[in-house]
């Protein structure tokens, strides 16, 4: 695994194996793609997207990617994640499986909504 804390999503990534690399790299691409304006941070040493407060995190296990979109992400696409492992507030991704690629924009995007309508709300 990583043996040094990473400080980008460049350096997290390249911590992992190629194949292991290439669907960290899917996901990254996706989720910039479903929100261009979020900026990348690491976030609890997991790669995370931002925009008015943390959008979603991922991160590479040695079977899955933990995908973690809030518990309002989990909540809103609940239907559509059943077939996954989860928790609260995280979904697991195996990766002897495609990434859900779709499914990951759509929830990107409902995140996105879901931060701009509380920053509405703060400025009020």
């Amino acid at each position: 695994m990583i043996a040094n804390k990473p400080n980008t999503i460049d350096e997290y990534i390249a911590g992992f194996p190629c194949e292991i690399q290439e669907i960290l790299h899917q996901c990254r691409m996706t989720i910039k793609e479903a929100a261009p304006q979020a900026v990348e941070v690491m976030s609890y040493g997991m790669p995370a997207f931002k925009l008015n407060g943390i959008l979603v995190w991922f991160a590479a296990y040695s079977k899955h990617i933990g995908f973690y979109p809030h518990n309002t992400g989990i909540v809103a696409f609940k239907k559509e994640l059943s077939i996954y492992k989860g928790g609260k507030g995280s979904v697991q991704f195996p990766l002897d499986k495609p990434l859900p690629l779709e499914l990951i924009s759509e929830i990107v995007k409902f995140r996105v909504i879901e931060n701009l309508e509380k920053q509405k709300l703060k400025k009020k």
